[in-house]
């Protein structure tokens, strides 16, 4: 006679037992156990893919938006054409007066005259396309990435204002090193009777910068701002402003005030302006990769279904015998929940301490990788900066694990509900 179900309190421990026997499958049960071992390593794999691909996401982003803040302006201020002594200009005249001005816009840090050029530098038979920049000693200093990286460049800084300071790329474009004299010559010179003269000046190189960026350090220098003002012809006047502010993240909110510091004339370019396509490129592409690596968490929590229909097959003559002596189909349910659950949180675990492992040595990672490819990896000249960055932030963890632990709990019930299901009375006939 069958016993009339008792409702118990929801996975109790006895519900718990059961599931572990289940999971704990015996020899002649292989396909069971096999298949769960299949679904736990596919689902830590999944997992920690995915945590790796937001945490290099992560990584490579804020390093790029770093190099671009840390050597760059945030907010360029130019002039608008003009017409002065019958000739076309978008010369500053008033530079200082024009600083003066940006400098009192609430949450401006630093307003800088630029003079700007591009030349080409020679040292002997080397030639390299390098984009001047004349700057004042004190305003370089305030560059986080060129004045203030002492352990990624060479040379004295102090003696700026006695030479020129050349990005890395510039300096291995050219084979020179710090004490070395490059030539700088601008098509740009004096006009004569016979044409325009080419301008030819030499420097000395006294400081070297890295900046991070493969772009930067391999086509900028730095000039003093008298002797670029003389250099390019600009006595007396300035190209641009270069501004830093407070908080370059809200650097649109700071446009218009600009505007209205410097008069109609004045025009301005943002560092969102510059990069932002890039970066909206970046956010599609990590959408995307988002939307690949959870299909491939799916896929790995579906194995888990295979599993439990295996094992509820396996199991119909206990599920018979369990809800004969009482069980309900709740907690027949549970049993069946609770296997596939497990797996799936064992799986989540291991996928976030591997995935977290990788992301915190990705450096030797990436090294090892790149060794064995003969140090062709990671090509900074086409990817902007030096190395594959990664950081590993709470909310893309969480993210990883709410998604992974979601789709198993999911997936879980639809198996968990056909052995609850399941008649007793036919599960017992053939035994």
């Amino acid at each position: 006679m069958q016993t009339k179900p008792v409702s118990t309190a929801p996975f109790s421990r006895f519900e718990w037992l059961i599931a572990w026997r289940y999971l704990r499958a015996r020899r002649e049960e292989g396909g069971v156990s096999t298949m769960t071992w299949i679904s736990l390593i596919g689902i830590t794999l999944a997992v920690a893919a995915l945590i790796i691909t937001l945490a290099v996401r992560t990584g490579f982003r804020n390093e790029f938006v770093d190099t671009i803040l840390g050597s760059n302006a945030h907010v360029t201020v130019y002039s608008s054409i003009y017409v002065e002594e019958g000739q076309t200009s978008r010369a500053i005249t008033d530079f200082d007066a024009w600083s003066e001005a940006i400098r009192a816009v609430p949450g401006v840090t630093r307003a800088a005259p630029l003079v700007r050029g591009q030349v080409l530098g020679s040292y002997r038979s080397s030639n390299a396309a390098i984009d001047v920049y004349g700057i004042s000693y004190d305003d370089l200093l305030t560059i986080p990435r060129v004045g203030q990286t002492p352990d990624d460049s060479w040379g004295d800084i102090l003696r700026f204002n006695e030479g020129i300071a050349i990005g890395s790329g510039v300096a291995r474009e050219l084979g020179v090193t710090v004490g070395d004299t490059i030539k700088l010559i601008s098509p740009n010179g004096a006009k004569t009777a016979f044409g325009t003269s080419p301008r030819v000046s030499s420097y000395e190189v006294v400081y070297v910068f890295t900046a991070g960026r493969y772009d930067i350090d391999k086509t900028r220098a730095y000039l003093p701002f008298g002797e670029a003002q003389k250099y390019f012809n600009r006595i007396g006047a300035a190209d641009e402003i270069e501004v830093m502010v407070e908080h370059p993240e809200q650097v649109d909110d700071l446009a218009m005030p600009l505007l209205m510091a410097v008069g109609e004339r004045g025009m301005v370019w943002t560092w969102r302006d510059a990069s932002g396509s890039f970066l909206r490129a970046l956010d599609i592409e990590d959408n995307v990769m988002f939307v690949i690596l959870s299909i491939l968490v799916l896929i790995a929590a579906m194995n888990i279904v295979s599993g439990l229909i295996m094992l509820v097959k396996n199991k119909g003559r206990d599920i018979g015998i369990l809800r004969t002596i009482g069980l309900t189909q709740a907690s027949v349910m549970r049993v069946f929940f609770i296997c596939g659950a497990f797996t799936g949180i064992i799986g989540t675990v291991a996928g976030v301490a591997l995935g977290a492992l990788f992301a915190m040595y990705i450096d030797n990672i990436m090294s090892f990788v790149n060794y064995l490819n003969g140090g062709g990896a990671w090509d900074p000249s086409i990817r902007g900066i030096y190395a594959l960055p990664a950081e590993l932030r709470f909310v893309d963890v969480m993210k990883a694990v709410s998604l992974s632990l979601g789709l198993s709990f999911v997936v879980t019930i639809f198996p968990a509900r056909k052995a609850a299901r399941m008649n007793p009375v036919e599960a017992l006939r053939y035994e």
